[in-house]
């Protein structure tokens, strides 16, 4: 069981880049380049709020995955 979660800790790490990835180059890039205010809010929002919760709460889940962390002997 040990062996899974450091695995899915792994898992967790790559969809914290994707999550990352998709967000700066599909949501927050685009709507910077418009340069409307209605779309430059979100835009904003995007990258300095959702952005570092969502990459960071996956990556860090991850990384204590990854280091044993949630391993039987620990509890």
């Amino acid at each position: 069981m040990d062996t899974i979660k450091k695995i899915l800790g792994i898992v967790w790490i790559l969809m914290a880049l994707f999550a990352g990835y998709y967000l700066l180059q599909e949501q927050s890039i685009p709507k910077f380049k418009t340069g409307k205010t209605e779309d430059l809010i979100p835009a904003i929002i995007y990258t300095f709020i959702l952005l570092p919760i969502i990459v960071g709460g996956l990556g860090i889940f991850g990384w204590y995955s990854l280091k044993g962390e949630y391993a039987e002997e620990n509890m």
